[in-house]
């Protein structure tokens, strides 16, 4: 049975500001911008991109805040359309640009709001990723923390039991762990994962250019964390159809497609986009070709956060960054509940 993924979630009343008009750049303001953008890249010590929905329209899956939004419809009291589900989404050119930077060494950070898997699949290394807000294919051992990456969509959100236990065999061949596996996916009021929390936290305040890739950065905190790149002296480049929250900020704000945006900024750097041939699960970076896994469940990976037992609901303070009216940076401390800026596409239950 085929399900809604936004119908999962639980009601949520502050959805932020849906159905703003898009705006497009004329041809040669393009390309003029993007040819910035590029030699921006070069310049680079280190860059982290900062992905949302957007990237992921041009897979078949739709976004949320846009003309044909979930939430936008949702306002008029209609329906979306699916074109695809999870399982058959394929890597839009922009995920697979953003690979090639990777392997280039222009990339050293990814941080994505979305949870169709798709830069996991793609082969992206999942150790210079972040997935705030979980992963279809993800469920993990609330035990020891050991994450699993599945052929199929878990089935179930919130950070639910799937049913399943973990496998991992302590030390000195005792029995296995057994743990409860739990969905990744996190609910309107569930606290972001510690580990991809922190690591994007850390890689924002390195970076010196931010790059956000279809996302109206309405959401906190992790449409916040590019703003930690600006507070350092890096720069912050904006690239949506819509506008966003922080467009006053950016050095440089690119209204067009963002795969039309990544071809262009490829052949700049004279850089190949990757081929796609199927789900592939990169573990690290300096993985060879041959360490990369097909998805074949079950493909487990460890994770080095630890899961307190038992699903952790009370809300914590976590630091996020606000503008001050004069364009500094302040910091504050907020309360982090969760947020949503993902990719709504059906869910295939497991049998």
């Amino acid at each position: 049975m085929s399900v809604n993924y936004a119908a999962g979630l639980s009601p949520y009343a502050d959805k932020g500001v849906c159905g703003l008009p898009e705006v497009f750049d004329g041809p040669e303001e393009l390309k003029a911008k993007v040819e910035t953008v590029a030699q921006l890249i070069k310049e680079s010590q280190y860059m982290v991109v900062h992905s949302g929905a957007g990237i992921s329209t041009a897979a078949g899956i739709p976004d949320f805040r846009g003309p044909k939004g979930v939430w936008t419809l949702e306002e008029k009291g209609e329906s979306p359309h699916f074109e695809t589900t999870f399982e058959d989404a394929r890597p839009s050119l922009t995920h697979l640009a953003l690979l090639g930077l990777q392997r280039a060494g222009y990339l050293k950070y990814l941080i994505s709001q979305n949870v169709d898997g798709l830069h996991v699949r793609s082969g992206f290394p999942r150790d210079m990723l972040s997935e705030l807000h979980g992963n279809m294919f993800v469920e993990e051992c609330e035990k020891c923390g050991r994450q699993y990456v599945r052929e199929k969509v878990i089935g179930v959100m919130g950070l639910k039991p799937t049913g399943r236990y973990c496998e991992v065999v302590r030390s000195r061949g005792l029995r296995a762990c057994r743990g409860k596996l739990i969905s990744t996916i996190l609910d309107w009021e569930d606290p972001l994962p510690d580990r991809d929390l922190n690591k994007a936290e850390d890689a924002s305040r390195r970076a010196d250019l931010a790059l956000t890739l279809g996302t109206s950065l309405q959401i906190k905190p992790s449409g916040d964390l590019p703003l930690l790149t600006k507070r350092k002296g890096g720069k912050l480049v904006i690239v949506n159809l819509q506008p966003t929250k922080h467009d006053k900020h950016a050095h440089l704000r690119i209204s067009g497609y963002v795969d039309e945006v990544m071809k262009q900024v490829m052949e700049l750097l004279g850089l190949d986009i990757p081929k796609w041939e199927g789900p592939t699960v990169c573990e690290s970076s300096t993985a060879t070709s041959e360490s990369s896994t097909d998805v074949k469940p079950p493909c487990a990976v460890t994770a080095k956060a630890k899961v307190k037992k038992g699903l952790i609901k009370e809300e914590r303070k976590r630091e996020a960054t606000q503008l001050t009216d004069n364009g500094s940076v302040k910091e504050e401390e907020v309360s982090v509940k969760r947020e949503r800026a993902d990719s709504p596409v059906g869910i295939n239950e497991e049998k």
